[in-house]
């Protein structure tokens, strides 16, 4: 009789132990990654961009908000972030908090679904062949997170608000040329209203969006944009050793999930993210992350 009860426990306790380190440990493990992005015209300074996405906050993730207000020694000369801030509605304070001394910098901001609506119970088994995009459509609720607060807080400090618009910022030396869309997760994607080449005196082109969605991607390359920054995959959240993302919540390939890539013209960032939702918390083989960007000549 114990040799038949001893299988199961065992897959039991395996089990518990995978869910304990990953909702405690790793998702408290967070990561700095960084990348040279070859796009800068001969003889142009290096710039530094750190790019945060998906920090899901709530009021309580301390170390979240201690880790993030540490970025701020890297010294960048601009902050993006690609949305999905909020995870509660008393969030904002906590986020500003977080960011401390990085609102002092050049900033740049979209939204993602998360920052509109509040996170509800799902079964993350669904990502594996769905999106979670037709929840939104199908609910159609009125949007029950402060982020019109969230935007003008940023923009109080300087931020510029990316949701389907045109930017333009001395960062550095640099004239950077932004443009922006909103989630197109829950069809706010507006992009006709930025379409059109970009601007030739600019010193380089930045496109920002919360989704990484190739219909999107295609059109912000054939522009000219020359780097194109995205968050909501959370680089698939639960990974498996030697395969890697199970999903990525949108159309982008599971191959770039997250991290550099290249998309046709353009150089593709899809940041991991720094947080969940608070109805999964949990990261397995995917440690929640921010990147700093290092933009150096071609």
């Amino acid at each position: 009789m114990r040799k038949i009860y001893a299988v199961p426990l065992g897959l039991l306790g395996a089990g518990a132990a995978t869910f304990g380190y990953a909702s405690v440990i790793e998702r408290n493990w967070f990561r700095l990654r960084r990348f040279d992005v070859p796009v800068l015209p001969p003889g142009r300074p290096p710039v530094k961009i750190l790019h945060i996405s998906d920090a899901h906050l709530t009021p309580g993730r301390s170390r979240l908000i201690h880790w993030v207000r540490s970025l701020d020694a890297l010294e960048p000369d601009l902050v993006v972030n690609t949305g999905d801030t909020l995870s509660h509605r008393d969030a904002i304070g906590p986020f500003l908090d977080a960011l401390g001394p990085l609102l002092d910098r050049p900033g740049v901001f979209v939204y993602g679904s998360n920052d509109l609506y509040s996170p509800i119970f799902k079964n993350p088994l669904r990502y594996i062949w769905r999106t979670s995009r037709s929840d939104y459509t199908k609910r159609r609720r009125e949007p029950d997170l402060p982020y019109r607060e969230l935007g003008s807080s940023l923009q109080a400090a300087g931020w510029l608000d990316l949701n389907n618009r045109i930017g333009r910022l001395k960062v550095g030396e640099l004239d950077v040329e932004f443009g922006g869309i909103d989630d197109s997760h829950i069809n706010r994607d507006r992009y006709d209203r930025i379409a059109g080449p970009v601007d030739p005196r600019a010193d380089v082109h930045l496109g920002v969006m919360h989704s990484p969605e190739p219909r999107n991607m295609d059109r912000f390359t054939a522009d000219g944009y020359d780097l194109l920054l995205a968050g909501h995959t959370h680089g698939g959240q639960v990974c498996v050793p030697f395969y890697g993302a199970l999903a990525t919540n949108c159309g982008i390939d599971r191959p770039r999930v997250k991290g550099l890539h290249r998309h046709r013209g353009s150089w593709l960032h899809v940041s991991a993210g720094l947080g969940t939702s608070p109805t999964a918390p949990m990261r397995f083989c995917c440690p929640p992350e921010a990147s700093l960007l290092t933009l150096v000549p071609r």
